[in-house]
């Protein structure tokens, strides 16, 4: 295996890594999980493949708003330092965990497609 490849796959493996540890503590504080939830399971909010939170519906709370606001300000920081740690791009940390959050919806939550359209998975 050329050196070159074998660099790109540790440094994925590594960004894979802390991807994981990432989705293992839930990405954030448990006082907000449980809204989080709530809010993907009525269909209010759903995953997008750039790694953050989108509003689903239009007329969406600004309850609504201000948390995928915040989820999506500390999930950026997460890019940042996985990005920094593993030498690579931010965003391709954030394709890589749009792409692993969208695999872990579950069914009947909403996910954007890279066309811009939200279905239910």
């Amino acid at each position: 295996m050329p050196i070159a490849s074998s660099i790109r796959t540790g440094r994925r493996s590594a960004v894979l890594f802390c991807l994981g540890m990432l989705a293992g503590v839930g990405w954030a504080a448990t006082a907000w999980s449980a809204t989080l939830e709530q809010a993907k399971s009525q269909g209010l909010v759903g995953e997008q493949p750039n790694g953050y939170l989108g509003v689903v519906v239009a007329n969406a709370s600004g309850e609504v708003q201000s948390l995928v606001a915040d989820i999506n300000k500390k999930r950026k920081v997460e890019y940042q330092g996985i990005a920094r740690r593993n030498n690579t791009s931010v965003e391709a940390v954030e394709a890589l965990a749009g792409k692993k959050a969208i695999e872990r919806t579950p069914p009947g939550q909403f996910v954007r497609l890279p066309s811009g359209q939200w279905v239910k998975k």
